[in-house]
């Protein structure tokens, strides 16, 4: 038995924002986040469809759910390294907690908003691969301002194997590292939701749509990666040989037909405008 990547786009979709499988997403979001109290359903708003072949998300995906009090939960998949993932958490959070109210400021309806990020690479320096993140009291670290919640999971950080495993959490950490490199349902899936997740990253249960989706996914993934690498070692060469913002300078430019702006700011460092200059010149 073969299972797909879940960090990819399309399989992170299909195992987590499935109406059809919303304990698959009651479960993780459970473990995963100190809630005050537990979820006990979800309505996810952008619920996995099978997809076309042109036309879909690639870059990025999140799931946006509301649970039955009304919390909201924002979570996205985020493989490529971003050096302002933090700050687009911050931007989608409080995008969506403004979005509750129309013009007629009724604040007391504001709903929490919970982000969760899940990462393929490091952006702290604590060695935790999870982490909580709360607007605290400066001076009494009290937590008056609840309303706002970020987490983040770093996969990098996660090197227990198997038989490290102890909390429920914990296997569902090995589940987003290790699936695609396992050959059954190991034992430590001991949940049904944990189980189901499996069964649907399982090769065979996915259409030959949905895997040629997968495939062009992945294919455009390491392409990415080999373009982004080249340029950085491009950039350091460049850097070296006429100064390091001269540098960076040639590698934005080489990437102006390659990538997006975004991308271009990952790779150099620079500001988006400054790209967006490069590119109208």
């Amino acid at each position: 038995m073969k299972f797909v990547d879940p960090k990819t786009d399309i399989a992170f979709k299909k195992i987590f924002g499935d109406q059809a499988h919303k304990n698959i997403l009651i479960e993780f979001l459970n473990e995963l986040l100190e809630l005050e109290y537990p979820i006990e359903d979800v309505k996810i708003s952008n619920s996995y469809q099978s997809p076309h072949l042109y036309g879909l998300k690639e870059t990025t995906l999140d799931i946006k759910a509301k649970d039955t009090s009304g919390r909201a939960f924002i979570v996205e998949m985020q493989v490529e390294k971003d050096r302002t993932f933090a700050k687009r958490a911050m931007y989608y959070s409080s995008n969506a907690y403004s979005q509750q109210l129309d013009k007629t400021e009724k604040y007391h309806l504001l709903k929490p908003v919970i982000f969760l990020g899940i990462l393929d690479f490091s952006i702290f320096d604590h060695q935790s691969p999870c982490s909580r993140h709360l607007i605290l009291n400066g001076e009494n670290q009290s937590h008056d301002l609840k309303d706002l919640e970020f987490n983040f999971i770093e996969l990098p950080k996660f090197t227990k194997l198997e038989p490290e495993l102890t909390t429920l959490a914990d296997k569902w950490l090995y589940f987003l590292k290790h699936a695609d490199d396992l050959q059954q349902i190991p034992h430590n899936a001991d949940t049904p939701a944990l189980q189901e997740a499996y069964q649907i990253a399982a090769l065979h249960h996915w259409t030959q749509e949905e895997l040629d989706i997968y495939e062009s996914q992945g294919l455009k993934l390491g392409r990415d990666r080999n373009v982004v690498e080249t340029a950085r070692e491009d950039g350091i060469a460049e850097g070296l040989a006429k100064g390091e913002l001269q540098g960076k300078m040639t590698v934005a430019k080489n990437l102006l037909a390659i990538l997006d702006d975004a991308a271009i700011a990952q790779v150099t460092g620079f500001d988006t405008n400054i790209i967006a200059n490069l590119r109208q010149s």
